[in-house]
């Protein structure tokens, strides 16, 4: 009985399936399967359909895009130099420029707060929304004068040079040969100045200075140093306010055994007091021969004379390791001899109050 209706089901469907046909309705009815076997044949066409469609999107977005943002327009720039920085701003707000502010020091203090520098200058063709570099003053480094007796004139020059490092002419600037006179104060003291304590600047100037030269009587006993090594001869140099002028032993009196000692002086009668920096003579012996790997010998440079006794430096850098220092003292200038013991191609440096004034190479 089931087969029997089944049958007759089938054939109620064939039938209205034949009248649909013959009355022109088609079929609409989705056939998946054909629909899969489509897509797997054509999937090739597919891609390459969907990549077209979104290369075509993207162009008409960038079209779009660049159609309606502009490039910002070119402007003239400004000439705001000398022109206080507020007044320079709003200039540059007007043509859409940015300002990129480095301050630094001038040689007034009226200059405080004023364009100094501008970079692009004025009358260059920019583009709008660029930064506009300034220098813009921030006043004087000083205003007045400073309250220098008493202090050692070496100290006020540092003081100075580190004080106007970053202006572009100095303010204030020390004579290149003080006054100097004697007095009981220590030589290098300055005594008078001019102009006077806290007097105002309103432009460069180059002070007067009145320099202690030291006691003019002082007086000290010379060290006697024959028979001293010659590290031993070096320490009492750097202890003794008397100029050591040393000469070399006769070839023939070498004595390679006792290198760099002291073999004769020259004293005072009856080694009496004598001025501070009086000059003693002084016979060492300085073989020709290397020994012990050091060369010997005596370093002599003349040096200008100075008012007082400067500090005298002699520093060695060895061919191998580091630097080091041979002697420190005190000296007033004119003929300078330092006896030595290095290595062979060491650079002997001598320096004047911390100023480099000459090198040497050992050969």
């Amino acid at each position: 009985m089931d087969n029997i209706e089944m049958e007759k089901t089938e054939k109620v469907k064939s039938k209205k399936k034949e009248k649909s046909e013959k009355k022109g309705f088609p079929d609409l009815r989705l056939n998946f399967k054909k629909y899969i076997e489509s897509l797997q044949s054509n999937w090739k066409a597919l891609l390459f359909t969907a990549f077209a469609v979104i290369l075509f999107m993207m162009a008409i977005t960038f079209a779009v895009f660049f159609a309606f943002v502009k490039s910002p327009e070119e402007v003239l720039v400004p000439n705001v130099v000398n022109k206080p920085l507020e007044e320079a701003l709003q200039d540059m707000q007007v043509k859409e420029l940015y300002p990129k502010i480095q301050l630094r020091y001038s040689n007034t203090q009226s200059d405080k707060g004023y364009v100094l520098e501008q970079d692009p200058p004025a009358g260059a063709i920019v583009k709008a929304q660029r930064h506009i570099d300034l220098v813009v003053s921030k006043g004087a480094v000083i205003d007045r004068v400073g309250n220098y007796v008493g202090q050692k004139l070496d100290d006020v020059k540092l003081s100075l040079q580190a004080l106007m490092a970053e202006s572009a002419i100095p303010l204030i600037k020390l004579p290149d040969v003080p006054n100097y006179r004697s007095d009981a104060s220590e030589a290098g003291t300055i005594l008078e100045q001019d102009p006077l304590p806290d007097t105002a600047l309103t432009s460069p100037v180059t002070m007067s200075l009145v320099v202690s030269s030291g006691p003019g009587n002082e007086t000290t006993r010379v060290p006697y140093i024959v028979g001293f090594s010659l590290n031993d001869t070096l320490l009492q140099m750097s202890r003794s306010k008397i100029v050591f002028n040393f000469t070399a032993v006769e070839p023939e009196k070498i004595d390679p055994e006792r290198p760099g000692v002291v073999i004769k002086q020259k004293l005072p009668e009856e080694n009496e007091n004598i001025p501070i920096y009086t000059t003693t003579d002084c016979v060492i012996n300085i073989p020709d021969t290397v020994i012990d790997g050091n060369v010997y010998g005596i370093y002599e440079r003349d040096l200008p004379s100075y008012p007082y006794a400067l500090k005298v430096t002699l520093d060695a850098i060895p061919p191998e390791g580091d630097a080091y220092n041979i002697v420190n003292f005190k000296h007033p200038g004119g003929k300078l001899t330092i006896p030595y013991a290095v290595p062979r191609l060491t650079v002997l440096v001598l320096t004047v109050q911390e100023q480099e004034v000459a090198r040497f190479t050992v050969q």
